[in-house]
């Protein structure tokens, strides 16, 4: 495997990053989590439909992040046989009809079920998505990670909003609307984007025990670990900390996702510009720092619109550690960049699903603010830990 990405180098040396295909990339980025980010919208509307309490929506938010977690396996041996782009063009319209079978849950079991259903689909989408841009950074030299990932936080604060915008005809009806949309589209631009020259190689590297992976691989799943908590404690949580705080029946309760989201997505749009001016440790530890002040204003007991501030405080500063995990993952090896891009994604999505659950038992046994504290920990070791997110020259 080494011999034949020695050979490859050459060629991987001269390719250049096309505007094609910078567009076609981004794209597949931003459409992939806008019907999800209509589902996180909707979850206050799912909770007080099923009259669960927080520790009970909680359970059943794991649904997500147990199948992801096993499902992310089993996508990282089929990538390299199958390649990214293939696996996306079928799981674009997959997704679309499974994101829906939450609307139709009657109990906590039948939510978590169904939450499964679409932890599957997220875990393949998700870790093809990371591998193609991976690939792509290392086949051409461009840092492109950080604006793939502010594309998908752009899509998710769309799937919010839109959401909103639609629920006149009703929430099946409108995330419907979104995921046949973007399936649609989704299939058009994965098909379309050229294919790279790591997805020639169709045969996967031999098996490696946990013994025999880099001890910095899972150093930097630490890191990513802990800022996917936040990303997935605002995603989840920020729409019911603010249906808490505003009166009932208020129609913005999702405007605290919603700037999150867009704050979310700045900080990744510039993250491959700070990457290349501060470098990843330095950027990563400014960001950290910005996460940890949001989560603190969020948690005191401050007026709302300091709650607004924090939201934005929180979406810049955990925009960059997911990104420049996954190009630092990759760049640890060339044969098992796919493997490796798993592992990190296995527990950094982990954080990402994890979190929310566990925010939701702190919450109900104290209060949601209790809960959002839980966090200033993970982002002190993250900050801590921040240099293992310097990428590597492999070859």
């Amino acid at each position: 495997m080494s011999l034949l990405s020695n050979a490859l180098n050459p060629m991987l040396a001269n390719m250049t990053l096309t505007p094609r295909t910078l567009i076609l990339t981004m794209a597949v980025f931003a459409l992939q989590p806008i019907a999800f980010g209509g589902w996180l919208a909707l979850i206050p509307l799912v909770k007080e439909q099923l009259g669960l309490n927080k520790a009970e929506l909680a359970v059943a938010l794991l649904g997500l992040p147990v199948a992801t977690v096993i499902s992310l396996q089993v996508a990282s041996r089929l990538i390299p046989k199958i390649g990214p782009r293939k696996i996306l063009a079928v799981m674009f319209p997959v997704q679309a009809p499974v994101l829906l079978l939450p609307l139709f849950a009657r109990s906590q079991s039948e939510l978590f079920l169904a939450l499964t259903g679409f932890g599957v689909v997220m875990a393949f989408m998700q870790v093809c998505l990371n591998v193609y841009a991976g690939r792509l950074e290392k086949e051409t030299g461009a840092h492109i990670m950080n604006r793939c990932h502010g594309f998908w936080a752009i899509g998710l604060m769309v799937g919010s909003l839109a959401i909103a915008a639609l629920l006149w005809a009703g929430p099946v009806a409108a995330l419907f609307a979104l995921g046949i949309t973007t399936g649609i589209m989704g299939v058009f631009c994965a098909l379309a984007l050229p294919q790279l020259a790591a997805e020639a190689i169709k045969t996967n590297p031999p098996r490696r025990s946990i013994a025999e992976m880099p001890r910095m691989l899972f150093l930097i799943s630490l890191v990513t670990f802990a800022v996917s908590m936040t990303e997935g404690a605002m995603a989840d949580w920020g729409a019911v900390y603010m249906a808490e705080r505003l009166p009932i029946g208020s129609s913005y309760i999702g405007i605290g996702v919603s700037i999150y989201a867009g704050a979310l997505a700045f900080g990744r749009l510039l993250g491959d510009t700070l990457k290349t001016r501060f470098g990843a440790m330095r950027l990563a530890r400014m960001t950290f720092a910005t996460a940890l002040t949001g989560v603190l204003l969020l948690v005191l007991p401050l007026p709302l619109y300091v709650a607004l501030f924090g939201f934005a405080c929180v979406g810049i500063g955990a925009s960059v550690g997911f990104p420049l995990g996954v190009s630092a993952a990759a760049s640890l090896d060339d044969g098992y960049e796919s493997a490796n891009i798993a592992v990190m994604s296995s527990i950094g999505i982990s954080g990402f699903l994890l979190g929310p659950p566990m925010i939701g038992f702190l919450a109900e046994a104290f209060t949601l603010r209790i809960g959002l504290a839980a966090l200033i920990p993970g982002l002190v070791i993250a900050a801590v830990f921040a240099r293992c997110l310097e990428t590597r020259k492999t070859g």
